[in-house]
């Protein structure tokens, strides 16, 4: 199994050297890279093509949110998880409007980061406990302002591919699920979110929910 490479992106040396360890107490993962500022985080990920970034949110010259967005812009598909002291709504809400495909604690690092990791390499997104409450709080209150529905435009087929990724299941998963191959499930996802005029998993994930196409 090929190792899996990760930027780990925080101004503080102790905190990197924590993760560090952290992570790579997982024989399949290897933090090629750190960075101490958001400037640094964003060249060496675009330099070095890590399979996942952790992005701190508080870094001086660049704070992480708009590094997340400078990465994406250049490498749309680079997948970073956010890691922060903050829960505030306005920040995490900020974060998935980033494109960020999840939201970690620094509190709850040590028991959630790995199942984060996991989730994001998958193609999942994650939500430390704590935050979730929040992101789900600040969807019902988008769902009750009034929103539209889903575009009818959407097959059939579509529905239901929508429905498994907003779930949190990976294009493998969806293939699997549905007797597909991984690349007829990558084709409708993309065409889905090109209908729905979405950007990211997040985005898809918001847009399921306001719909009620899941549960939040």
């Amino acid at each position: 199994m090929r190792t899996l490479s990760i930027l780990v992106a925080d101004d503080h040396v102790v905190v990197r050297k924590g993760l560090r360890a952290l992570l790579e107490s997982q024989p399949k993962w290897k933090v090629t890279a750190e960075a101490s500022n958001g400037n640094d985080a964003v060249e060496k990920a675009i330099r070095l093509r890590p399979d996942l970034v952790i992005m701190d949110l508080s870094m001086p010259e660049l704070n992480g949110l708009d590094a997340t967005a400078l990465l994406l812009k250049a490498n749309p598909n680079a997948r970073v998880l956010i890691l922060s002291m903050h829960n505030s709504e306005d920040l995490i809400r900020k974060t998935l409007n980033s494109g960020a495909r999840g939201y970690v604690l620094k509190s709850d690092a040590e028991r959630d980061l790995v199942t984060a990791v996991e989730a994001v390499l998958e193609n999942r997104t994650f939500f430390t406990t704590a935050v979730s409450n929040i992101v789900l709080d600040f969807l019902r209150q988008r769902e009750q302002s009034g929103t539209t529905t889903v575009s009818e435009s959407l097959t059939t087929r579509e529905r239901q591919i929508l429905q498994l990724l907003a779930e949190g299941k990976s294009n493998k998963e969806v293939a699997g699920r549905l007797g597909i191959s991984v690349r007829t499930a990558e084709n409708h996802r993309a065409k889905i979110m090109r209908k729905l005029h979405l950007r990211t998993l997040s985005d898809l994930v918001r847009h399921a929910i306001r719909n009620k196409i899941v549960e939040a």
